[in-house]
């Protein structure tokens, strides 16, 4: 493969290159949502916790801020009720608490508590230690190429998604 000159349009991808490939996304996929990974991840973060629970906990993590229902609802992609129900859940077990919109005062925040953090913290620590070891033999520019395309192509598709739906009308 050439680089393109600056200015000239990428050339097309083939349909047939990206069927080649399809197969493993969907086993990656697999992997995630419902490989031993997760459940692994999840049993090292502590107490026994469901994956919604925790994805409600890794995304007021990655935020490194306190979040509204809807933004979490937004960050993993679920209607609002779904998560207003697992804050409850993280209530009662003093892992999330909510605080009071400083922009807003009807509105509330949630927040992680200590526990709530440590929780977060030990999943995420689960999940990069097995990606970590995953890509140990990889040589530094393959691992930095990965990151980098990946982070790129995660985007892009989060981004090509949120497109009002006329957009995508070859979907």
């Amino acid at each position: 493969m050439t680089p393109e000159s600056p200015g000239e349009p990428a050339p097309a991808v083939s349909h047939d290159d990206l069927l080649a490939v399809l197969p493993r996304l969907t086993r990656l996929s697999a992997a995630f949502s419902k490989g031993r990974l997760v459940e692994r991840a999840a049993a090292a973060a502590g107490p026994s916790l469901d994956r919604p629970a925790v994805g409600v906990l890794v995304s007021l993590r990655a935020a490194g801020e306190p979040l509204r229902i809807g933004e979490i609802a937004d960050r993993m992609q679920v209607v609002g009720p779904h998560v207003t129900r697992q804050v409850q859940l993280l209530e009662k077990r003093h892992l999330v608490r909510r605080i009071a919109d400083p922009h807003d005062r009807r509105a509330s925040l949630i927040e992680p508590t200590g526990a709530g953090e440590e929780v977060a913290n030990r999943y995420v620590a689960s999940l990069l230690g097995w990606f970590a070891g995953v890509l140990a033999d990889w040589p530094a520019q393959d691992r930095d190429d990965l990151l980098r395309l990946l982070a790129r192509f995660a985007d892009d598709v989060t981004a090509r998604l949120a497109r009002p739906e006329e957009d995508d009308a070859e979907i």
